[in-house]
């Protein structure tokens, strides 16, 4: 089975699910929380380019992120944002052999591998 890599956050149920999907699957998993371990800014851009840009990760829901006018921002300004701030990151990302990807729902993780 295909190692895997799931940018997880445990209090959300769509990561905990995608984690267990792909636990269940028999993939090997390392998980990185990334709110304490967050991606450094080439590793971000490198997903954000996988998932459809900055935009597409962008997490708006429980976050600040319209406070800040980030819906209508550039990429640039986006990433800086996320690097600042990683909640505003979306979750859960996972990255396989297959596919770099935003697992939502969380049944699209098994894309990656």
């Amino acid at each position: 089975m295909a190692i895997i890599t799931i940018w997880h956050n445990p209090k959300c149920g769509t990561s905990r699910n995608a984690l267990a999907l792909l636990q269940e699957h028999g993939h090997s998993v390392t998980i990185v929380d990334y709110l304490k371990s967050p991606p450094d800014a080439a590793t971000l851009a490198r997903v954000a380019a996988a998932v459809g840009g900055a935009q597409a990760l962008l997490r708006t829901r429980g976050t600040n992120a319209e406070a800040l006018g980030l819906p209508s921002a550039d990429d640039a300004t986006i990433m800086a944002a996320m690097l600042a701030d990683p909640i505003l990151i979306n979750r859960p990302v996972v990255i396989g052999p297959r596919a770099t990807l935003l697992a939502r729902p969380a049944e699209t993780a098994l894309d990656a591998a």
